[in-house]
């Protein structure tokens, strides 16, 4: 078995007296599925938030790829192979679908920015090689039709296939989906369900945090709990559903 993609050890973050992440431990693997959940208030959105890089944790350690990644912020840990999506659209409005997905591209550029800028032969083929890449993710997450469109004109729906677009253009290992259901229909959750098992037949891990449990039910090889900052279960679907401590956390102890 190969070695885990990401590790979190016994990861800790405080804010001020208050401690939103407890010691908490899980691995992806190379190629998984992984689900993030728990109910509103659990640390799900701090956690994704310590493993992107977006924020420092106060203890513990989190290894990507076999590196300790705890001193490294968002920006250097992309080019690693790590890439994120967020819970709220983030796109560029006045960019074209296309224009998007190409800011994904740009820590793939292997040319320096002189390069560019003089138009040299080498830049322009590189360039040509990052457009061609870019339509066949566009193309990847079924927005192929609205490629020329400027992102503020799609819909909401097809604003977060483009975050998920754009996290691909950097070519990760890893892709953290920060509630990518959400405001989604039925068919559109069915569509992304399809996109997701379509980014781990690439070979791409996938840590899911979502709070559609049908979703996650559907996609997720194993399942992590959280509750009050803290990892409660872990395991696969069917032990994840019939857990008393999930329950509880999810309903009440009432049921």
């Amino acid at each position: 078995m190969s070695e885990p993609l990401l590790v979190l050890n016994r990861v800790s973050k405080n804010f001020g007296g208050v401690q939103a992440v407890k010691g908490l431990s899980f691995s992806v693997n190379p190629s998984e599925i992984v689900g993030l959940i728990g109910p509103n208030g659990s640390g799900k959105s701090t956690s994704v938030n310590l493993i992107s890089g977006t924020l420092p944790v106060t203890s513990g350690g989190i290894e990507f790829a076999g590196r300790s990644v705890n001193h490294l912020n968002i920006s250097a840990r992309v080019p690693m192979g790590l890439a994120r999506t967020f819970q709220t659209t983030s796109v560029f409005p006045e960019f074209s679908v296309l224009d998007q997905v190409l800011t994904g591209c740009h820590t793939r550029y292997g040319l320096s920015p002189i390069s560019a800028v003089l138009r040299l032969p080498g830049s322009r083929a590189e360039e040509t090689q990052q457009r061609r890449k870019a339509h066949k993710i566009i193309d990847f997450v079924g927005l192929s039709d609205v490629a020329d469109q400027p992102a503020s004109a799609i819909s909401s729906a097809q604003q977060r296939l483009l975050m998920i677009g754009t996290a691909l253009a950097s070519e990760p290992k890893l892709v953290l989906l920060d509630e990518p259901a959400a405001g989604m229909v039925a068919k559109e959750r069915k569509d992304l369900s399809r996109l997701i098992l379509g980014i781990q037949e690439q070979g791409i891990a996938v840590l899911v945090i979502e709070h559609h449990m049908g979703l996650i039910m559907e996609v997720c090889e194993r399942i992590v709990v959280l509750n009050f900052g803290q990892k409660i279960a872990e395991g696969v679907p069917a032990e994840i559903r019939a857990n008393p401590a999930v329950i509880d956390a999810y309903l009440g102890g009432a049921h």
